[in-house]
């Protein structure tokens, strides 16, 4: 055994595969080394992918040889003691698939296996002692997940060190499949929180769009996240990432008693039991935050601006950035004056304008000192799976697609900023051509006969897109999605 080895770390030939020399110290007693050094070992290039469980596989006799598995879940493989022939091939959809690589391990060496990339071993000592740390515990239901191509393929070509008919294998191993006709290791599975809302609707119909796998999507009466008991019926280890879709967004009742109790108990509690799941299971979680978090005096909001909320449901949306961005994994996803399929100011101008050409209202009155952008939940949707990693044609999330650096997005529509009846007298020009119908006027004229409590209001909403078009992405501009949006809403 060499002693002399430094900490280091190789790349493979399957993409995401590493070898570790470790650092063994030895002596007539026997020999030391430290089998997993995270911080060390992250410098190096191993993700931090969190290990919860530590097997161990003894083996009795030289030619002891097993696999080739795909477990659902990541795994730091090292030796005991004895020696293996290790063989790796790459299970996971997309150019490397059938990808092998191939190598010795004693107690010098280690190998990080990503999920998806099948394993498979021989012992070349008797004794052979051979253990891995994964980042999922073993579960029925996790077996599910499981996929298998046979040791004796012709296609891998591994030259086993002991013909394989000389070899110990089980009956189970005799028989998986070869690599043509092996299953290809399934997505990390996406669960949706708040499915009925406008985004939650707009996930689900640019999920249908591109015939994306392996998304679940919650309503309350599916998934309440506010309910403790409710998180313990999910196999949590079978996912990848949370969307959080759902919120309390009745700005001015949240100023009322009952409201303020609702607005921090889905807000900030159950964002709270979102984060706990996340981080024990290592899952990206995406959370949809507002421009309420700010007090608007600045023109424009970038994603480091202080927080600085006027009322209580801004309180609570800052509160739940706060706790989310403790997450390692996670996209903060900031918007603005959000339209989508539901009860929308668009669709409510729209009415309105229909009502002035009918000759039932004379004039609309609308707010013309709150300056900001429309946000689509079309252009929301199709930004949160960019900064997941999807691109155009993509089925499933691969694990080792480039993802955006985790953190803080603006998202809303781009073009200039507006006032609200601006907007409205675009609304009501492009529905009935009647834009002169609409009446500016201040925010406090336009409550001033409103019952209390009343929210108030940031005066510029307008948030910066640098960091998220920096990305590749760019979102469309909110007025030519607001003539999309309206010639939909009137060819129905």
């Amino acid at each position: 055994m060499d002693f002399g080895k430094q900490l280091a770390a190789h790349e493979t030939s399957i993409p995401g595969v590493i070898v570790f020399d470790l650092t063994v110290h030895g002596d007539n007693r026997g020999w030391f080394k430290e089998n997993w050094q995270r911080s060390k070992m992250l410098k190096l290039g191993l993700p931090d992918f969190g290990p919860v469980q530590n097997n161990i596989s003894y083996n009795e006799s030289r030619g002891a040889t097993r696999g080739i598995h795909a477990e659902p879940w990541d795994k730091l493989i090292s030796i005991a003691a004895g020696k293996i022939f290790g063989a790796w091939v790459d299970l996971r959809p997309g150019a490397s698939y059938g990808q092998v690589f191939c190598c010795e391990l004693d107690p010098t060496r280690a190998i990080y296996v990503p999920r998806g990339v099948g394993n498979a071993y021989q012992a070349l000592e008797d004794g052979t002692i051979y253990t891995y740390l994964v980042n999922a515990h073993w579960s029925a239901e996790q077996k599910k997940n499981y996929t298998f191509v046979n040791l004796a393929d012709p296609q891998l070509n591994i030259s086993w060190p002991i013909p394989l008919e000389k070899s110990i294998r089980s009956e189970a191993d005799l028989h998986h499949p070869f690599l043509a006709d092996a299953l290809p290791m399934g997505p990390r599975k996406t669960f949706v929180v708040g499915s009925n809302g406008q985004l939650g609707r707009a996930l689900q119909a640019e999920v249908a769009r591109r015939g994306l796998e392996g998304w679940e999507f919650h309503d309350i009466e599916s998934f309440d996240m506010c309910d403790p008991v409710a998180y313990e019926h999910i196999a949590w280890d079978t996912f990848g990432t949370i969307i959080n879709a759902a919120a309390f967004t009745a700005v001015d009742k949240a100023e009322t008693a009952e409201g303020r109790r609702a607005a921090w108990n889905i807000n900030v509690e159950g964002v709270a039991k979102l984060c706990r799941v996340a981080a024990e299971h290592q899952l990206t979680l995406v959370h949809v935050s507002s421009d309420y978090v700010f007090d608007g005096i600045q023109e424009s909001h970038n994603e480091s601006e202080e927080f600085a909320p006027l009322g209580v449901y801004g309180q609570t949306k800052a509160a739940a950035d706060a706790l989310v961005a403790q997450l390692q994994r996670h996209f903060v996803v900031r918007s603005s004056w959000v339209i989508g399929d539901g009860k929308n100011f668009v669709r409510t101008m729209m009415d309105l304008s229909h009502r002035v050409a009918g000759g039932k209202l004379a004039q609309v009155s609308v707010v013309n000192d709150q300056i900001g952008r429309l946000t689509f939940t079309k252009d929301m949707a199709a930004g949160i799976l960019w900064l997941l990693g999807y691109r155009e044609g993509d089925t499933a999330l691969d694990d080792r697609a480039p993802h955006a650096e985790f953190g803080t997005y603006n998202l809303t529509g781009s073009g200039a900023s507006a006032s609200w009846s601006d907007i409205a007298a675009r609304i009501f020009d492009l529905t009935g051509g009647n834009g002169d119908a609409v009446k500016p006027v201040s925010t406090a004229e336009y409550f001033a006969e409103a019952p209390s409590p009343i929210s108030p209001r940031p005066h510029y909403s307008t948030l910066a897109l640098n960091k998220l078009s920096a990305t590749g992405f760019v979102p469309a501009n909110w007025e030519e999605s607001l003539k999309a949006y309206i010639e939909a809403e009137q060819a129905r």
